[in-house]
């Protein structure tokens, strides 16, 4: 499992003004446009699972968020504010190191951690308009440092940090779910446990031809959930729902979270209550998000 190796796409932004052919991609000038932008997916405050004269109530408006939309803004939450913006900072300047710096930590072959583009599997694909720094992070055994970045001198550290900090808030939302499911939440964190969290640090550099690519395309999820931060509030992410794309304005220090494929079809979880599909999709826009 890897990726072929294809050029770097943050270099290909600063030569040209000419997009390469395998990165336009017709369905981009396509689009169909927005379902009514008045309707919001549903967001979650974390806070209130702590009180118990909210906890209730709550918990029912994530139940209804998973089964409706699979998809929901976490606010509130438990990861402190100085570990996201130290995480934010250094992601933002690893990807300023010059490209040979960045090089040094590339994918190889049969891995697809590193530094470099996911899922590229033939070299007639169309391509994503990003860069990638894919790591795994928990548990430390699964972590395979020759790809962690030593510049910036605090980005180990850092990560190190937010992981550890996302765990514990994706262990106690799982627990909240698994119970609005009428399962023991052993069901579901003995499986996230025994995972593996990886983190996905993605850039997508400034196009000239923007309408023309995809900075990620349409996918789901495979895993039991994702948490989303993004590092400015630049608008990309969409999600496709009951035949309709949404876009999803992200809230100031909120986790997007995305109920994954695996929590939708693994049979311990499966029941009338089983969360919705969602398709997402991340247009290129004309500033960066990480």
């Amino acid at each position: 499992m890897g990726s072929l190796p294809v050029a770097n796409v943050q270099a290909l932004a600063a030569a040209s003004r000419d997009v390469p052919e395998r990165y336009i991609r017709p369905e981009a000038g396509a689009h169909p446009g927005f379902a009514d932008c008045g309707v919001d997916i549903p967001v979650i405050d974390f806070s209130r699972f702590l009180d118990p004269d909210s906890s209730r109530d709550e918990s029912s408006k994530l139940h209804l968020a998973c089964q409706n939309w699979g998809f929901f803004q976490l606010i509130n939450h438990t990861v402190p504010k100085e570990v996201i913006e130290k995480m934010k900072l250094d992601v933002r300047e690893f990807f300023q190191l010059p490209l040979e710096e960045k090089r040094q930590l590339a994918q190889v072959t049969g891995d697809v951690q590193g530094y470099g583009q996911l899922f590229v599997v033939s070299k007639d694909q169309k391509l994503d308009w990003a860069d990638v720094l894919y790591l795994n992070t928990q548990p430390a055994p699964e972590r395979c440092l020759r790809f962690w970045p030593t510049q910036p001198l605090t980005f180990r550290a850092a990560l190190d940090n937010y992981s550890a900090e996302l765990k514990n808030l994706a262990d106690r939302l799982l627990e909240i779910m698994a119970k609005n499911l009428e399962l023991n939440p052993d069901v579901v964190t003995d499986k996230f446990k025994v995972g593996i969290q990886s983190i996905r640090f993605n850039y997508y550099p400034p196009c000239p031809q923007a309408d023309k690519v995809l900075g990620f395309s349409q996918h789901s999820d495979a895993d039991l959930i994702t948490l989303v931060l993004q590092v400015n509030q630049v608008q990309g992410l969409q999600i496709k729902r009951s035949g309709e794309w949404f876009p999803v304005m992200p809230l100031p220090g909120a986790f997007i979270v995305n109920v994954g494929d695996i929590f939708e079809v693994n049979p311990p979880l499966s029941s009338s209550c089983a969360p919705t599909s969602v398709i997402l999709l991340r247009i290129c826009n004309l500033l960066q998000k990480i």
